[in-house]
């Protein structure tokens, strides 16, 4: 137990000395390329799934949909999550693959910045406004969806470097 209170733990940026919630200054820090990789799926039926790759959901073009859902959120992010700073993004990917066994959609966000903050809430963001929109477009036939495993992959840019997960 002495062990545990004699190691430092990391100080939280979005809390200042008293506990209070607070928006980090960056007002000093560099203006760097940044760019952030995330990823999820949402698990489904295979006739759910069959039914988005056909284009026979009745609500339209799911992927289509799902994919400016995405970028839109990647944009209106810092609405979202109060200690966001807006940015002034400069691209948003997104990606939809299909998957069988389990049936899924995988889906993959890419997004770019010039700035002093990085992307990583926007790109994760994206994800799971993806999953949200295909889950909304397809409850009608399929109600046991799920969106699972959104994640961070990838980062880069800014003082704290490059970070990669493992898989």
């Amino acid at each position: 137990m002495a062990e545990m209170r004699e190691k430092k733990v990391p100080r939280l940026s979005h809390l200042d000395e008293a506990g209070r919630a607070r928006m980090v200054n960056v007002s000093d820090k560099d203006v760097t390329h940044r760019v952030a990789v995330a990823r999820g799926r949402i698990i489904m039926k295979p006739e759910t799934l069959a039914l988005i790759v056909e284009r026979k959901v009745d609500k339209g073009d799911v992927f289509a949909v799902a994919r400016v859902a995405g970028i839109m959120a990647a944009k209106k992010t810092p609405e979202l999550i109060p200690m966001c700073h807006p940015l002034n993004i400069s691209a948003v990917e997104i990606s939809l693959t299909p998957r069988e066994n389990p049936a899924r959609v995988e889906i993959e966000a890419t997004v770019r910045v010039s700035g002093k903050t990085g992307v990583e809430m926007e790109a994760m963001t994206a994800v799971v406004v993806c999953g949200l929109t295909i889950y909304d477009m397809c409850k009608a036939v399929d109600r046991e969806m799920s969106l699972e495993t959104v994640r961070l992959m990838q980062k880069s840019g800014g003082k704290s470097g490059t970070f990669t997960r493992g898989k």
